[in-house]
């Protein structure tokens, strides 16, 4: 079910062309980043973004399926995450379950907790992670493209939702829209890494981030995760994924390549040294 979820997304011809154009377009090291953020959930998502001058005024909405495509100016600094449960009428009005910024629709501010967050700082070398800090509401995964240096992929390979701790869960109309961290429910020093806990040393995971940690390996559990949740790269442009597979992420964007070459003609592809037939066996690998 999840993999026809990922193919309906990559036939949209603007987000192929988008993904082509990234992997073989000219760099933007110095000048921009491109940031396509693609809904892969079965729900409708209402992504937040601050500051979001660059990003639709820092709200938009993205059905299942659905993908938006920006760009960034090197400087910026700033989160992406989802929202649920969102209720906006024509003004732009309106609550959500998760991630809420005020009962609007462009964000001005950051999300309500619960909220999984994409976090950013563009600069010759970039910096970006997924943090789940302020707890989880929806898998998130940050794939860098066509980029130079570490250029991991940050974020989710499951659904914390799922398997979210009673005495963490938040729920709605009868199931978990979200997991609350354990900072957030406990406020305690040695849950929030504050007070003699407040160091690297002290402030250890716990079983409540050991569990988020299971669902994202590559993000953000407590607030001194850092060996394995803050990456770098260098003249990248990013894919933003709700409901995401880290290893699945990568293949949508070869997949997306070689099914753009596929609508190219017999004579297009020839001159690259792929034959027809070549290219349809390794097409049938994916």
């Amino acid at each position: 079910m999840a993999s026809q979820c990922y193919l309906d997304v990559l036939i949209s011809p603007l987000l192929l062309l988008t993904l082509v154009f990234i992997s073989s377009g000219p760099e933007l090291s110095e000048a921009a980043r491109v940031f396509t953020i693609i809904n892969n959930c079965k729900e409708t998502v209402w992504p937040g973004v601050t500051p979001g001058d660059n990003f639709n005024g820092g709200g938009f909405v993205l059905k299942p399926k659905q993908s938006m495509v920006f760009t960034a100016p090197v400087g910026w600094s700033g989160r992406i995450w989802g929202r649920t449960g969102c209720n906006f009428d024509n003004n732009g009005v309106g609550p959500c379950q998760t991630g809420d910024c005020g009962n609007t629709l462009k964000c001005s501010g950051s999300g309500k907790t619960p909220a999984s967050l994409a976090e950013f700082t563009l600069a010759s070398l970039d910096f970006y992670d997924v943090s789940l800090v302020d707890g989880f509401n929806l898998p998130i995964t940050v794939t860098p493209i066509n980029g130079k240096g570490n250029c991991s992929v940050a974020g989710c390979d499951g659904d914390l939702r799922s398997t979210c701790p009673a005495e963490l869960s938040v729920r709605a109309k009868g199931k978990t829209v979200g997991c609350r961290s354990a900072c957030d429910v406990f406020n305690t020093d040695e849950y929030c890494c504050r007070g003699v806990y407040g160091n690297a040393a002290v402030c250890q995971p716990t079983y409540y981030s050991k569990k988020f940690k299971e669902a994202c390996p590559k993000a953000y559990s407590y607030a001194y995760d850092d060996p394995s949740s803050i990456f770098t790269c260098s003249g990248t442009d990013y894919v933003v994924a709700f409901c995401s597979n880290r290893l699945v992420n990568i293949q949508i964007l070869q997949f997306s390549a070689l099914l753009f070459l596929l609508i190219m003609s017999r004579a297009w592809l020839m001159p690259y040294g792929i034959g027809y037939k070549n290219f349809r066996t390794r097409l049938r690998a994916f």
